[in-house]
């Protein structure tokens, strides 16, 4: 009998709360994660994302071994004799390539090679192979085996016959590394994979979305391999699988309209004869019918999901049920083809073609309609042009559309061909959905947890199955240079498949929420506005003699000229990916403690990450952000999404009166809402707002917490910001 992993993709989640304080894998798209018992199996759904000192769990990835019928395969089935697990997870990102958007995407052709575009590298000044290797975080693999055993991704335990072991060493900046993460297996013999513990540090001023360079993070991704033995001596079974460590999901019930499921299922229909009744021979079948439920449903509600991380208006309208989505009858046909219509169409990957769907914004017709197309989010590269002076070969993706499979589906829709009622055929295993579908799939840019080379055909053995590079880690090490999607592929590395994500994490998760994006010019992201700013640093002069006058020279200090380029209008205020990174929400708390705290009423939308006001604060404070939740979650069908354990005692608050902006004293009756972190605060244990003072559990955590963590300020450069990250609430 044949046997298979599953996830075939997994994804674990990183965190910094204490090592064994960690919650298992949602089972399903847009579900929650579990927590377990002491023998590591899913008990409840979760019930805190966070401990006591409001630090983040880490979220585990459990795999298992399924038959040919899908029946699971572990230590207590009959004739087996051992199920080993091996793991190798890397880093690669301080190696690779400098962020540049879709520069280096291959899918737009070898023209648009990292090469050919002359993208350098992240720590340029490292240049022979040899030393760039050890840019790498690689320590080697980790074998687990048996019931309720461990493994740790640390420089303490890499395999001795492993020679080309890499680690960060102490930083300037940030935190010292620690670790990429945990193995464990369940008392059945399941492997549980855990990702390392949020940290980051570097020696350098960070320089923007991407990153900057002698930086790390432990973000990571590799391969698992499982091998089964068998007590009447057959033939042990070896079977292949990836993972993926990626940030917190923020609000996991709320889901992105193109899910990484969705990419992954795109790639096997087009490329892996996934559902060859559906596409065969390098085209969609138009006679095959959809399924309502199934295939159509999940993109309205995931639409209809946007408005609690987001201020969506045009998109609510999309599910608003203006019409009767699931009538298929022919009189409905026209509802349908309108609602169709309002999808944008794909771009043609053609470098120089301009006159593309996803450079297009408002709908028009002869009547005079008009309305932003749907879905209402950037594109995958709507952040600048490859060569602001060269027009001819820019790679523009402005604004996003659905992939060409989720087209197909909405189109059949439109039709008329598509049934109605729960299905019980599945295109796809369900664990191998469930993971996935959780994570951005559209826009990738580069995205949260992978980027635009899943797109790429080239990095799969087949349908859902990342190809394994053959090749012996130990005595050669990885590949600083390697590209897995030139020539014929080739398999992926450890660390491939997260190596083009901004290093470190925090960076682009502090910029990656609006984005500003001129709609008039094709050929052109951002045009040339430019913001000049200059800081002045006044001093004031004491125990001065009466009538001595301090020279003009010596009253101010001029600090660099910072300069900001923004779009020029016309331009539009679109979305990156609100459900991984969100920007509107509501307030939650609903008592006096929390209020106090909040210094908010429940109810009150108000930007997500308010009071992380630099990048250098996102990479030391990521895990007071809150988590997302439907409170309602019980009585499915009204949803009510509020912030949860928002770490509030970080945060002052104060308003601020327009006047002091505007030098008009007048204009101080209106007020501006500022959150901040009061970097001189002594303690975070006091209950803001009561005369008493009293202590507060989490803030006495959180104080003792800042007090062991041996954190070194962060410092950045004021540039590459995303537009809109200066407006926040």
């Amino acid at each position: 009998m044949a046997l298979s992993i599953h996830p075939s993709v997994g994804i674990a989640r990183l965190g910094n709360a204490d090592g064994n304080d960690f919650v298992l894998n949602p089972i399903k798209i847009g579900g929650l994660p579990y927590e377990h018992d002491d023998n590591l199996q899913p008990t409840t759904e979760v019930i805190y994302f966070k401990d006591e000192a409001g630090r983040v769990r880490r979220q585990g990835q459990v795999f298992k071994v399924l038959d040919e019928q899908d029946h699971e395969i572990t230590l207590d089935s009959a004739n087996v004799k051992s199920i080993e697990w091996n793991v190798h997870l890397a880093n690669k990102k301080a190696a690779w390539y400098a962020f540049s958007e879709l520069n280096g995407n291959l899918l737009y052709g070898e023209a648009n090679s990292y090469k050919n575009r002359g993208i350098e590298w992240r720590n340029p000044s490292v240049t022979s192979e040899p030393e760039r290797q050890k840019l790498i975080i690689d320590l080697g693999p980790r074998t687990v085996s048996g019931s309720l055993k461990s493994a740790e991704f640390d420089k303490d335990n890499i395999p001795s016959n492993y020679t080309k072991a890499s680690y960060p060493g102490p930083v300037l900046q940030g935190e010292d590394f620690k670790s990429l993460g945990t193995l464990l297996t369940d008392d059945k013999g399941r492997l549980i994979v855990l990702g390392g513990y949020g940290r980051a540090g570097g020696n350098t001023d960070l320089e923007g979305y991407g990153g900057g360079d002698e930086w790390f993070d432990d973000i990571s991704d590799g391969p698992v391999t499982c091998v089964v033995t068998y007590t009447d001596g057959s033939p042990a079974q070896t079977m292949k699988a990836w993972v993926v460590v990626g940030s917190p999901d923020f609000a996991p019930e709320i889901v992105n309209i193109s899910t990484l499921n969705d990419t992954f299922f795109d790639v096997g229909v087009r490329h892996f004869d996934l559902v060859p009744n559906m596409y065969a021979h390098g085209e969609f079948n138009n006679g095959f019918v959809a399924n309502f439920e199934r295939d159509i449903q999940p993109i309205i509600h995931r639409i209809s999901q946007y408005q609690w991380v987001a201020n969506v208006q045009s998109m609510s309208g999309f599910f608003s049920y203006q019409f009767d989505y699931r009538d298929n009858s022919d009189g409905n046909k026209p509802n349908r083809m309108k609602y169709y219509n309002y999808f944008r169409q794909l771009d043609n990957k053609v470098i120089g073609d301009y006159d593309q769907p996803q450079q297009t914004l408002m709908s028009s017709s002869s009547e005079g309609e008009m309305l932003p197309m749907m879905p209402m989010n950037s594109g995958s590269n709507s952040v600048k042009s490859a060569n602001a002076y060269d027009l001819t070969d820019n790679v523009v993706e402005k604004f996003l559309a659905l992939d060409a499979t989720q087209m197909f589906l909405l189109k059949q829709w439109a039709e008329g061909k598509f049934t109605l009622g729960a299905t019980d055929v599945l295109l796809v295993n369900e664990m191998d959905a469930a993971s996935i579908g959780n994570c951005v799939g559209l826009p990738m840019c580069p995205g949260i947890e992978v980027t635009w080379s899943l797109q790429n055909s080239k990095l799969y053995e087949s349908a859902y199955q990342i190809k394994h590079f053959k090749g012996d880690y130990s005595q050669q090490g990885l590949s600083p240079s390697r590209d897995e999607c030139e020539g014929g592929g080739g398999g992926c590395e450890p660390g491939d498949l997260t190596k083009r994500m901004a290093c470190p994490w925090q960076a682009d998760f502090f910029n990656c929420t609006v984005q500003v994006v001129n709609f008039s010019e094709p050929k052109v992201n951002k045009a040339t506005q430019v913001e000049t700013s200059l800081s002045l640093t006044k001093y004031n002069w004491k125990d001065l003699p009466d009538g001595v006058k301090v020279p003009k020279e010596y009253q101010v200090l001029a600090t660099q000229d910072v300069e900001e380029k923004t779009p020029l209008p016309p331009a539009y205020y679109s979305y990156w990916w609100p459900p991984q990174s969100p920007w509107d929400v509501l307030t939650g708390e609903l008592d006096v403690t929390g209020q106090l705290n909040s210094h908010l009423p429940a109810g009150q939308q108000i930007n997500y990450a308010r009071g992380i006001n630099s990048y250098g604060q996102m990479v030391e404070h990521w895990s007071a952000l809150a988590f997302i939740r439907d409170r309602n979650a019980k009585n499915e069908g009204f949803p009510y999404f509020t912030e949860s354990e928002r770490n509030h005692e970080l945060f002052d608050f104060k308003e601020v009166g327009v006047g002091q902006i505007s030098g008009n004293s007048e204009d101080n009756d209106t007020t501006i809402p500022v959150f901040f972190i009061n970097t001189n605060k002594v303690s975070l244990d006091k209950l803001k707002g009561e005369t008493d003072k009293k202590e507060t559990k989490k803030g006495k955590l959180m104080t003792q917490y800042f007090e062991e963590r041996a954190f070194k300020p962060v410092r950045t450069k004021n540039t590459l910001h995303r537009s809109g990250t200066r407006m926040r609430g």
